[in-house]
């Protein structure tokens, strides 16, 4: 990576499980903590394979959120979210997450891979190298009975090589998740907003430079409810996971400027939060960076899709930021909901 720079766009991968208790009376495999119970050591070495570590946790009633050297983790009872960045290798953590859940007796309901396109494409290994080799890695990891497939490549038609790539798997055509995720992908920040993620000559303390961090560059106002676990890297580079009750958020910042890159996703409800709070929380968000692209992925699984609700963060972050939205892409994949892909770049351009 020393040659072309760090790779920021991650990879994430989704899996969501249900119990299966045809097979057991166990108490332990009927547990409601479910994937939480697998242990750190079994963890570290899936995480291991996909070639990146766990440097910072949290955990709350709800789930496990852990801030790894590349990206997150979060482990909730019956879901792993997982997304890496750099050269990680995320495909190969399928197979082992699916074993480590057959252990506790639960069984893979779906499966959803999504990224961005790569600033560095060529230095990615395989089968990162394309998007059709890592559907043919992913689909052979995954049990037949997750028969409702698709692969598609959202691409914008003011942005070209700023695509979204997503597949999805499920057993079911109905989706089952209950939240909206939002992926927010920045590039080109602002670089006096990238100073904020450049570690302060003497500060030796990963505890105290991360919090630093957090505070000068806004991150803290996102969404001042949730506990934030940070870790500031050296010299430079950060990142966050939110807990606020049964809702994750994550924020990845690579500051070098030429590929400089950060990202932003949290899990939301519509009917809890209210329409309008999306829309904010984004403006908030990506007004720590003031990137001069922006992409956001909004997937709707339980939740049916809401055209006011696309169209007010348009608003938003027009009137906000003076971002104005050049693309608007959306499909449907069976079992796994809608996603929305929309392009931003300010107004002057």
């Amino acid at each position: 990576m020393a040659v072309s720079g760090f790779e920021g766009f991650e990879k994430r991968l989704e899996l969501r499980f249900f119990n299966d208790n045809t097979t057991t009376t166990s108490t332990t495999n009927k547990s409601p903590m479910g994937l939480r119970l697998i242990d750190f050591e079994s963890l570290d070495q899936v995480l291991t394979q996909v070639q990146c570590t766990v440097v910072s946790a949290v955990a709350n009633h709800s789930f496990d959120a852990y801030v790894l050297s590349e990206s997150s983790l979060f482990v909730y009872p019956t879901k792993i979210i997982i997304k890496t960045c750099g050269t990680t290798q995320l495909l190969k953590s399928i197979r082992p997450f699916i074993h480590l859940a057959r252990t506790l007796n639960l069984t893979l309901r779906a499966c959803r891979y999504s990224r961005g396109s790569f600033i560095f494409p060529k230095s990615q290994p395989f089968p990162h190298t394309s998007f059709e080799d890592e559907v043919v890695i992913v689909e052979d990891s995954l049990p037949k009975s997750l028969r409702h497939r698709k692969a598609f490549v959202m691409t914008p038609s003011n942005n070209p090589s700023r695509a979204w790539h997503v597949f999805t798997a499920s057993a079911d055509v109905e989706p089952d998740e209950p939240l909206v995720v939002v992926e927010v992908c920045m590039t080109e920040l602002d670089p006096v907003n990238a100073l904020s993620f450049f570690r302060r000559k003497g500060d030796e303390n990963n505890d105290s430079a991360g919090k630093e961090m957090t505070r000068l560059s806004g991150i803290d106002a996102i969404n001042e409810n949730a506990f934030v676990c940070d870790f500031a890297f050296d010299p430079c580079g950060y990142s966050m996971n939110g807990v606020d009750g049964d809702r994750y958020s994550t924020i990845h910042v690579t500051p070098e400027d030429g590929f400089s890159y950060a990202s932003f996703e949290c899990g939301l409800s519509l009917h809890d939060d209210g329409r309008g709070d999306i829309a904010e929380v984004l403006s908030r968000a990506i007004d720590v960076f003031r990137p001069s692209c922006v992409s956001i992925a909004t997937t709707y699984g339980g939740e049916d899709y809401d055209r006011e609700v696309t169209k007010r963060v348009e608003r938003v972050l027009a009137k906000k930021l003076g971002l104005k939205c050049r693309s608007r892409l959306m499909d449907e994949f069976p079992g796994s909901g809608t996603v929305v892909f929309q392009s931003f770049t300010p107004r002057r351009r």
